[in-house]
């Protein structure tokens, strides 16, 4: 998915279902962390686009804790 696709998907989302994504990017995360660990993970690029992704939800929930 794309930086503009995403963010515009976020920016549509309730705060507890970018709650609930949090929680689901950051398992995807442990996953790939732990296929890279042993060895059965050949592109790492999806590490980097998932702890960015998280990064962007967890971002736009401080941002509207913080309007609120």
């Amino acid at each position: 998915m794309k930086k503009t696709e995403f963010l515009g998907e976020v920016r549509e989302m309730s705060v507890a279902d970018l709650r609930q994504r949090a929680r689901q990017l950051a398992q995807e995360l442990m996953k790939l962390r732990f296929r890279k660990a042993s060895g059965q993970l050949e592109n790492t690029h999806g590490m980097r686009l998932a702890r960015r992704n998280l990064a962007r939800v967890k971002t736009e929930i401080t941002l509207r804790e913080k309007t609120a």
